[in-house]
């Protein structure tokens, strides 16, 4: 080989030696500071708020482009902490995180979990919602006086039926609901399902006589007269819902749910900082305003430690109602 050509194939290699890569979309670089794929477990059925907020917020990142690739499953049982077990014992898995929200909180005291959301990683907080009280289209109830007046004649037989198990947000709006209109909590006949998907059917079938879910879950059911709101739980009055809030109708209650993301313990830091970045991201985009508006919910982000001590502080709150309840 003639010595000009030793000389160009020795420049070439110092010249891809110096040189630093080109930062193209799917480059290691790019991977560095990105998830491309994740998996998202939801604990509990598929139509509920966990469900419903999961596959919204997945897909909001596959339009915008944050994230390649998400698997949403789902692993109900015992009000979500099954999944919540699962969760925590995928320890150090950064690809994996569980949608959840305040139902798991409660569950965790109601069901005796061995395991609780202090053991997870928080990753963000993204939402709040109003609950409703809903009865199907041929219900005779038409107002929330006349539901609160059958309610305190007869608590047993008048079936509120809730998508969260007791101590979550489906179960402690009408318990509060009840405390605030002189009903114990405990002759309140509360019937339990695995999700506002579950509930739907039994409200529409006339089998509880109403039901308590997330505005959310519904709307679709609202916008086509199969369902009719009674109340809200919130402070205001929720625009496109025909309905009043609980304490403008003379019940002293004011309860919003919320649902973040966490992820499993011991995930590297690393892993910690992309989950929480790619979820920082989604709240800038079109996609997810849209989502939001859509469905009914405020906004609410809070992303790493400051969602952490959240939910520390719901972790007491939770505890102290139930308490106070008569309820753990």
């Amino acid at each position: 080989m003639k010595p000009s050509n030793w000389l160009a194939i020795a420049a070439a290699l110092v010249a891809v030696l110096l040189v630093p890569p080109l930062l193209t979309p799917g480059s290691e670089a790019d991977e560095g500071s990105q998830i491309r794929s994740l998996r998202v477990l939801v604990p509990n059925a598929p139509g509920g708020g966990y469900d419903i907020t999961a596959r919204t917020a997945t897909k909001a990142m596959e339009d915008a482009d944050l994230l390649g690739n998400a698997e949403v499953f789902n692993l109900p049982g015992a009000g979500g902490t099954v999944g919540l077990g699962r969760t925590v014992a995928e320890r150090g898995n950064g690809k994996l995180v569980m949608s959840m929200g305040l139902g798991v909180v409660g569950s965790v005291f109601t069901n005796k979990s061995p395991s609780s959301l202090l053991d997870t990683t928080p990753v963000a907080k993204l939402i709040e919602e109003s609950d409703i009280v809903v009865v199907g289209k041929d219900s005779p109830y038409r107002t929330i006086g006349q539901l609160i007046e059958a309610w305190k004649k007869d608590p047993g037989a008048v079936q509120v039926g809730g998508g969260s198990s007791p101590g979550g947000p489906d179960h402690l709006a009408p318990m509060l609901m009840a405390k605030a209109v002189g009903l114990a909590p405990k002759a309140v006949n509360y019937v339990q399902f695995d999700g506002g998907g579950e509930l739907l059917a039994s409200v529409l079938g006339g089998k509880v006589a109403f039901g308590v879910s997330g505005v959310g879950e519904y709307r679709d059911q609202i916008q086509a007269g199969t369902l009719r709101v009674l109340a809200v739980t919130s402070a205001n009055r929720i625009p496109g819902i025909d309905a009043p809030t609980l304490s403008e109708s003379g019940v002293d209650v004011k309860f919003t749910n919320w649902r973040g993301i966490v992820a499993p313990p011991g995930i590297t830091d690393s892993d910690r900082a992309k989950l929480v970045g790619l979820f920082e991201r989604l709240q800038k985009t079109p996609q997810w305003q849209e989502a939001l508006q859509r469905n009914g919910w405020t906004g609410a982000f809070a992303p790493g430690e400051q969602f952490g001590s959240f939910l520390k502080e719901e972790n007491t709150r939770v505890a102290t109602v139930l308490k106070e309840l008569g309820l753990a």
